[in-house]
């Protein structure tokens, strides 16, 4: 069984435009080392550079704010401050460069009481129930893991994945009363996610794929989180980064996409430092 200290979460934040972060979130993630990281997503024309001389002061104070609530509530909470013109490609980069086992998109959870996992195939079953494991400790969080079969003939395959996923989350620690299972066929599986959601209060998705932005983001997950009133977790497959030749044309360290700026290490009290 995995310790909720063997996982990492990156919670990107919004800190010029006032998002915040739920109660609920901070209760139910207080056991998991957090990355919380402060972006700005700024104009092409407007150097990153530009943009944290001119909006670094007041960007870190609220940065600052939101990392003093995750230390309340008694979380290991790292932070780092970003301004970028491509906040995917930041997200991405800081979870490689972090460690991060997932991603966690905010919306607002006024209420955190049964979790969605949609889980498409059992590629990485037992890393996404090791991870989710860590989240339902110490809470009373009840869990639907959700498959959408292509057609019928597919049905038992489903039902029989998601039996798989039980049992892996049974393994680590889950009450098997606290899982439900639910196979849908014929649906498109975006939408049939979606209209599961509206049902639970935080939405998890797995990815087997390696890199967050090519493949999850571009892919299901940010639609799922613009679409959905949940917060939710990408939680990333067993890979810290792409293939190299599947860079996709990636800015190199000599091209950087934005400028990330450690504020504090959760193991660090003295001043800031520049990551690049």
């Amino acid at each position: 069984m995995s310790s909720p200290r063997d996982h990492r979460v990156l919670v990107p934040v919004d800190v010029l435009e006032g998002e915040a972060v739920p109660a609920t979130v901070v209760d139910a993630f207080a056991s998991i080392p957090v990355v919380l990281l402060g972006y700005r997503e700024i104009p092409d024309q407007t150097a990153p550079e530009q943009a944290r001389d001119q909006y670094g002061d007041r960007a870190r104070a609220e940065l600052e704010e939101l990392r003093t609530v995750f230390e309340d509530a008694g979380c290991d909470v790292a932070s780092r401050l970003a301004f970028t013109h491509d906040r995917l490609k930041t997200f991405e980069r800081v979870a490689v460069a972090e460690s991060c086992d997932a991603v966690l998109l905010l919306n607002p959870a006024p209420v955190l009481e049964t979790v969605l996992v949609a889980i498409r195939s059992d590629v990485n079953v037992d890393h996404i129930a090791r991870l989710l494991r860590t989240v339902l400790d110490g809470t009373d969080l009840e869990v639907t893991l959700f498959h959408v079969a292509g057609d019928e003939s597919r049905r038992e395959a489903g039902a029989e994945l998601l039996e798989t996923a039980r049992d892996a989350l049974v393994d680590e620690g889950v009450a098997r009363d606290r899982i439900d299972r639910t196979v849908v066929v014929d649906g498109s599986p975006t939408e049939e996610i979606l209209e599961a959601a509206a049902d639970h209060d935080l939405l998890v998705v797995g990815e087997s794929r390696p890199s967050i932005r090519r493949y999850v983001f571009r892919d299901r997950a940010e639609r799922l989180a613009r679409e959905t009133v949940d917060p939710v977790l990408v939680i990333r497959g067993e890979y810290l980064e792409a293939p190299a030749e599947e860079s996709d044309g990636e800015p190199t360290d000599e091209e950087p996409a934005d400028v990330v700026d450690t504020v504090r290490r959760a193991d660090d009290d003295g001043p800031e430092s520049r990551d690049d």
